[in-house]
């Protein structure tokens, strides 16, 4: 787990350095939208990755899922991020996605009523952060980790789905 941190933490240092391209659009997604991006996504494994760029655990957990998301691309994984940021603060979401690389499609939590918007995702999600939805390839989702995760138990459980 120290490895893993430490690779972490290096990776928030050394990508401000080499990302240098404009950052592309988050697209909005409201409850309706989302269930169409599960729908979409059938026979993949899916993780949906909520986070913000005020969440301090989101900014360390985010290169991580990039790195496990590079490693498992090839067996069927594919993480999607859904930035639960203000509307006004889309830029600052824009860059933060763009500086990690993240390539998997990118979202920005547009509902008119957020606790709707949660109970739509998961009826038993407080709309706490780092928040990720575990989907298999039949589009069920299958395993929910609320806030700081731990990378080696959710590799596991991506791994049985794979």
């Amino acid at each position: 787990m120290r490895s893993i941190m430490k690779r972490g933490i290096a990776f928030l240092f050394w990508m401000p350095l080499v990302a240098s391209s404009p950052p592309g659009p988050l697209a909005p997604i409201n409850e309706a939208g989302f269930q169409k991006l599960v729908d979409s996504h059938k026979g993949k494994v899916v993780l949906f990755d909520f986070w913000a760029t005020w969440c301090a655990p989101c900014r360390a957990e985010l290169p991580q899922l990039v790195l496990l998301e590079d490693r498992l691309r090839s067996r069927g994984l594919e993480v999607v991020t859904i930035s639960a940021d203000d509307r006004e603060h889309k830029a600052a979401a824009e860059k933060f996605i763009q500086m990690f690389r993240v390539e998997g499609p990118a979202y920005l939590k547009q509902a008119d009523d957020d606790d709707h918007f949660i109970n739509a995702i998961d009826p038993k999600w407080s709309g706490a952060l780092p928040a990720l939805f575990l989907y298999d390839k039949a589009g069920h989702k299958v395993r929910s980790f609320i806030g700081e995760t731990d990378m080696a138990a959710l590799e596991r459980a991506i791994n049985k789905l794979l």
